[in-house]
């Protein structure tokens, strides 16, 4: 057996131990430890493993809305690194996952990080047309505080 064996092991006992039959809580766990470290603590380095691991275990459980939650900020790590076409596929997989579970306002919210991608790449008129469509999912939801930064976006773009 080896060493990644070992540790590998080691961490599906933890889990089994830790969050006993729940197979949702550690994909979210992990994920909400990785934002915490991508956000608060401006450590990419930390929260890129946990989130991928994040979303392979939300893969294996079936938990398509933390999958969505682990590829949009494996998005924004993607897009501040400059490579915007795995940033876009990995905003787009999140907005599929969340149109799967009707998830309007995180829809809308990812349309945000599209609209600045596509800008980005030179696409005005199709960053401005996607802040258009989450305005309207935002406006759909109440999810007043995602206007605002679709407001945002709009200036800045």
């Amino acid at each position: 057996m080896t060493t990644d064996d070992r540790i590998q092991r080691a961490v599906e006992l933890y889990e089994r131990a830790v969050f006993g039959g729940d197979t949702d809580a550690p994909a979210e766990a992990l994920f909400w430890t990785g934002c915490f470290h991508q956000v608060v603590g401006d450590d990419t380095g930390t929260a890129v493993p946990l989130f991928e691991r994040s979303l392979a275990l939300a893969e294996r459980a079936g938990d398509r809305l933390t999958m969505s939650y682990a590829l949009r900020h494996l998005g924004f790590v993607a897009h501040m690194a400059g490579r915007l076409p795995v940033a876009r596929e990995r905003f787009e997989e999140s907005n599929r996952l969340r149109r799967e579970v009707g998830f309007p306002a995180g829809v809308a919210a990812n349309l945000i990080g599209l609209a600045y991608i596509a800008a980005a790449e030179g696409d005005r008129e199709g960053a401005l047309a996607l802040l258009d469509e989450a305005a309207d999912l935002a406006d759909g939801a109440a999810a007043h505080g995602i206007r605002r930064s679709i407001d945002e976006a709009r200036t800045e773009i």
